[in-house]
């Protein structure tokens, strides 16, 4: 069996990482599960990590992949790191809105925005 493909780029700026998602949609069950472990993967390599997560190119995301993301918060913060996101469109914004996750979530407009005080 092929290794899965990578969902993300992963680059260091100031010791944060900064994950950019790969693909436009986020939407089917094994994307979100190989998703969900690449992120645990970063989210693991550090003790104490500061992660940036980028969703310039994320034109759609379903709720599955939300769940995805209150567990990799869960974690993130269990160790003692922080977690923002940023660049999200506003439909995909809309959504966190309606479902509080922006109450949940630190979110920021840019990447630069985000590195402020991480």
């Amino acid at each position: 069996m092929p290794a899965a493909e990578s969902h993300i780029n992963v680059t260091k700026r100031d010791g944060v990482d900064v994950v950019e998602f790969v693909d436009r949609k986020i939407l089917d069950e094994l994307s979100i599960s190989e998703l969900g472990d690449q992120l645990r993967t970063v989210a693991d390599a550090t003790p104490a990590v500061r992660l940036i997560l980028d969703f310039a190119r994320v034109e759609h995301l379903s709720s599955a992949a939300l769940g995805m993301l209150i567990t990799l918060d869960k974690l993130v913060k269990e160790r003692n790191g922080k977690l923002r996101l940023c660049n999200i469109n506003p439909q995909i914004f809309e959504v966190f809105k309606i479902t509080r996750l922006n109450k949940m979530f630190e979110i920021r407009k840019s990447v630069d925005d985000a590195m402020i005080g991480l």
